[in-house]
């Protein structure tokens, strides 16, 4: 049961109930960044999460059956709520439970995960997204060269690196894989009827 979404200015809480995945607009962050720490790898979320803040750690509170999201760095005397984040870190924490759900889809594209985000953020959301990709069958499409090579120059969990596949368009109008001919790709017929 994912719960009813309260919003209170710009930041959102959830009441009761966990979330496997986040939702498209992000409202259960709280929840799901919860349900990794409960039922998925605790260790690979803080790991993340220091390795984009250094020192820095999530906490998700439950009070009355409402999760609030606090981020603890160095340096300062309270944790940030939800609302005090940049769009860039909130950015981020929110590619962080897409990509270390507990229950990932079969296939998850992100279309420019580097959007908003700090160029600091790119060589860690790289390594996770190879990570991920031991998982589920990841796709990205981004225009980063930091990003890219992050995510294929990190071997994922699971030992494999990430194949990149360069996408150029020509005079014509025409979308094609770089370096690949026309004979090139498998073979492909029309269906029988």
């Amino acid at each position: 049961m994912r719960g009813r979404v309260v919003r209170a200015g710009t930041a959102a809480v959830v009441e009761s109930g966990r979330a496997a995945q986040c939702r498209g607009d992000g409202a259960d962050l709280a929840a799901a960044l919860r349900t990794i720490y409960e039922i998925g790898d605790r260790d690979a979320l803080a790991d993340t999460v220091d390795r984009a803040f250094p020192g820095s750690r999530v906490e998700v509170t439950e009070t009355a059956g409402r999760f609030r999201l606090l981020l603890h760095q160095p340096g300062l005397n309270r944790p940030l709520t939800s609302a005090e984040l940049s769009d860039g870190t909130l950015r981020y924490l929110l590619l962080v439970a897409a990509l270390l759900t507990p229950r990932p889809a079969e296939l998850l594209v992100l279309n420019e995960p580097e959007s908003s985000l700090h160029p600091d953020l790119l060589a860690p959301l790289g390594i996770l997204i190879a990570d991920a990709a031991a998982h589920t069958q990841v796709v990205v499409v981004s225009h980063s060269a930091a990003l890219l090579a992050a995510a294929t120059g990190a071997a994922g969990t699971d030992g494999t690196a990430a194949e990149r596949i360069e996408l150029v368009k020509e005079d014509s109008g025409e979308t094609l894989v770089a370096g690949e001919g026309l004979l090139d790709g498998p073979p492909w017929h029309w269906p029988a009827r």
